[in-house]
């Protein structure tokens, strides 16, 4: 237990990178929970809770752990953050209802429509991000 406790330790980026992980597992088994099959696969656009969102939210926790929230770098994060947030919700979601329509028009090729998430699948992320980063930090501290 002391080595994963000096590797969380020494290396805080790999909490976002377990997030990262988990994140998908979790779509996984919500996707099979909600409608009795498995998410089409690992790293796929869309599902609960947005991976994206998780993983960014994770890197904001530890750079605010790490260097304190009047830091540069976290000044970088948040912004970083902010713009994954918003490309989750509104840009990617709207290329997504493009393609439905595009589907619609030409039957040859389908194009994917899971694109971007909605409001709650951001917000699952970003909270799914939070409390594995803390559980992370924690068994940092503690272990």
């Amino acid at each position: 237990m002391t080595v994963i406790r000096d590797l969380l330790h020494d290396y805080l980026f790999l909490i976002p990178l377990v997030v990262l992980l988990l994140s998908e597992l979790a779509k996984l088994a919500l996707e099979w929970i909600r409608t009795g099959n498995w998410h089409e696969k690992l790293f796929h656009p869309g599902g609960m809770p947005s991976t994206h969102s998780a993983f960014v939210t994770s890197l904001l926790i530890v750079v605010w752990e790490k260097l304190g929230p009047m830091s540069p770098e976290f000044a970088i994060a948040f912004v970083l953050a902010s713009i994954v947030w918003y490309d989750a919700v509104s840009v990617r979601r709207e290329v997504g209802e493009q393609a439905k329509v595009l589907n619609l028009l030409q039957r040859m090729q389908r194009l994917s429509e899971r694109l971007g998430h909605s409001f709650m699948e951001v917000l699952g992320g970003i909270a799914f991000g939070a409390v594995v980063t803390w559980i992370g930090i924690y068994i940092s501290r503690t272990l």
